[in-house]
C-alpha cells in the first residue's frame, strides 16, 4: 500500500460519527396583519415605499398622479397599462430609457420586504435594474413571513433566472454615505394588493 492511500484509509478510520442535520427552523409565527406591517416597515428601511390598496383602480389612481406616464412605461401587469409594448423588446439595451416599469411579484418576505420574481415574471432580466422607478404589486395572501418560508414555497430549479429585490438601488461605498438610485431604479414602489 502506497504512503498515500496508507494515510486516507487513516483519515478514513478516524473520522467522527455522523450526525444527522437538523431540522430547518421555522420562524413563521404571527398573522399575516403582523407580517404586512413587517414588510411596510422593512420596506422603509430599505429606502422603498409600501402602500396597501384594495383594488387594481387605487394603483392606477395612485400612478398617474406619482408618474409621468408619457414617459416610457412597461408593465408586464394585465390589468395596468404601458405604453411600451416588451415584446417588441429583443435587445435588453433599449430598454434605457424606461422610465417605469410595473411588475407582478411572486412572493413578499416581511422579514426583509424581499420579492420573489421569477424570469417568467420579468421579460428582461434587466428590466427591473434598468427602469428609472420600479413598481411592483404582490397579493397580500402572498407574504411570507421569513425567507425560510419562502424557500419552502419556491421552486428554484422551476425556472433558469430568478431574483429577490428588496427597494430601490442603493450603494455606501462613497465615504459612507448612503446614495439611492446610484446605478439602478430610483425608487421601488410595493403594492400590496388586500383582496
Amino acid at each position: 500500500m502506497s504512503s498515500k492511500n496508507e494515510m486516507l484509509d487513516k483519515i478514513a478510520k478516524n473520522k467522527p460519527p455522523k450526525n444527522t442535520l437538523p431540522e430547518l427552523l421555522s420562524f413563521g409565527s404571527g398573522e399575516r396583519k403582523e407580517w404586512l406591517e413587517q414588510f411596510s416597515a422593512s420596506s422603509a428601511l430599505n429606502g422603498g415605499t409600501t402602500i396597501v390598496v384594495k383594488s387594481w383602480e387605487e394603483i392606477e389612481s395612485y400612478l398617474k398622479s406619482k408618474f409621468d406616464l408619457d414617459k416610457q412605461t412597461v408593465s408586464l401587469s394585465p390589468d395596468l397599462n404601458g405604453n411600451l409594448d416588451i415584446a417588441s423588446i429583443l435587445d435588453p439595451h433599449d430598454l434605457e430609457k424606461v422610465e417605469l416599469a410595473i411588475l407582478e411579484g411572486t412572493y413578499g418576505v416581511a422579514e426583509n420586504a424581499a420579492i420573489w420574481m421569477p424570469e417568467e415574471k420579468l421579460a428582461h432580466r434587466a428590466l427591473p435594474f434598468i427602469a428609472q422607478h420600479l413598481v411592483v404589486v404582490l397579493e397580500s395572501k402572498n407574504l411570507l413571513p421569513d425567507m425560510h418560508e419562502a424557500y419552502r414555497k419556491i421552486d428554484v430549479a422551476a425556472s433558469d433566472y430568478g431574483v429577490f429585490i428588496a427597494g430601490p438601488s442603493k450603494t455606501a461605498d462613497i465615504e459612507q454615505s448612503l446614495v439611492i438610485g446610484a446605478h439602478g431604479p430610483r425608487s421601488m414602489t410595493v403594492f400590496i394588493l388586500d383582496l
